[in-house]
């Protein structure tokens, strides 16, 4: 058995299986299609809830110290061409003057166009 199946998006389950175009979690009765869009990643939201998607400019709404480092990212300091990613830090960016970083979604906002 080569091709394993994808968990649960609603439960995490491994115990799904495949029936003819669709997958079904057993635990919890969900069922999606393999490659339906945003079924392997959540939306990310800025911190008033604004969608946020690779190649956006973002604005940090709070002074954020930098690990390691004596620098501070500044409130008002604009992130241009954001990429999302998975995990703790959901947005990966180059701040200017500081360099790349990770930051999380919820210390910044959507900048308008």
């Amino acid at each position: 058995m080569s091709d394993r199946l994808p968990p649960c998006p609603e439960c995490a389950s491994a115990f799904c299986y495949q029936m003819d175009a669709l997958l079904i979690c057993p635990e919890c009765g969900h069922e999606w299609a393999p490659g339906a869009p945003g079924a392997e990643s959540a939306e990310v939201r800025d911190s008033v809830g604004n969608v946020l998607r690779d190649g956006d400019t973002v604005t940090v709404i709070k002074d954020l110290k930098v690990k390691g480092s004596s620098s501070v990212v500044k409130v008002g300091t604009n992130v241009r061409n954001i990429r999302l990613v998975d995990g703790d830090h959901d947005i990966d960016c180059k701040v200017p003057g500081i360099g790349p970083m990770g930051l999380k979604s919820q210390f910044v906002k959507k900048a308008s166009d």
